[in-house]
């Protein structure tokens, strides 16, 4: 850890500002302050930092930035042998934010062998005052009119922050990020933290202040960056 103690803000505290990312505790996960509120444009401004929330029911709300960070160039993304026949099959409909909030509950639903969810009330509602607001988005995958499979993040420029996946169907998560990286919409996909899922379709780990960087650049509006500029 870093030493020091990590701030604990108020829930009516809305005006004051993360702390220095630098400041964040490197064990376990990059704790860097605690409290405060789920009030959108805190939680935007989170994203917008390389922070983010993550806690569960009954607890203050943390927030988080990791060392290193888990990412995906969307270039870079593996897709098997075995992905590639599911997908020339057809069988499934791809949508962008159709069903935003039924993605984030089925995401919030429990997951074979954990209790609980992460992905609490607050939240749900929150993400989707975000998806309203066009900063955030969800990747829907359909079988015969029916949600199968999906994924849901933030929008940070020509960043895309994953939250979430969830998969009814063998392969729909994948197809839903194959879907998200190949849109042309983004040059990082943010994975946070690293799964066996995700490295085998072919995250990576970098540095924090390489992340933060190319957070920097692909956030902006109108600046022409891509993958291969973020990663020098």
């Amino acid at each position: 850890m870093n030493g020091l103690p990590i701030p604990f803000l108020s829930d009516t505290d809305d005006t004051t500002p993360f702390p220095p990312i630098d400041t964040a505790m490197r064990d376990p996960n990059g704790l860097l302050m605690a409290g405060a509120n789920l009030k959108p444009a805190r939680v935007l401004s989170a994203y917008q930092q390389g922070i983010f929330p993550w806690y569960s029911e009954g607890e203050p709300i943390l927030w988080w930035s990791p060392d290193p960070r888990c990412i995906i160039w969307p270039g870079d993304l593996k897709i098997s042998r075995s992905l590639r026949k599911v997908i020339k099959k057809q069988q499934f409909e791809i949508s962008n934010t159709r069903e935003f909030r039924s993605v984030i509950e089925a995401c919030s639903g429990p997951r074979h062998g954990e209790d609980g969810t992460w992905i609490t009330p607050d939240m749900i509602n929150t993400y989707c005052a975000l998806a309203n607001l066009g900063h955030a988005e969800s990747i829907e995958v359909w079988e015969e009119n029916t949600l199968v499979g999906g994924l849901y993040g933030i929008v940070v420029g020509r960043v895309f922050v994953g939250e979430s996946m969830f998969s009814h169907r063998s392969n729909a998560s994948k197809i839903a990020l194959v879907a998200l990286a190949g849109s042309g919409r983004f040059d990082m996909i943010d994975c946070q933290l690293p799964t066996e899922h995700l490295i085998s379709m072919g995250a990576t780990s970098i540095p924090r202040d390489d992340y933060i960087n190319a957070l920097r650049i692909l956030s902006r509006s109108n600046g022409k960056a891509n993958g291969n500029t973020a990663k020098e």
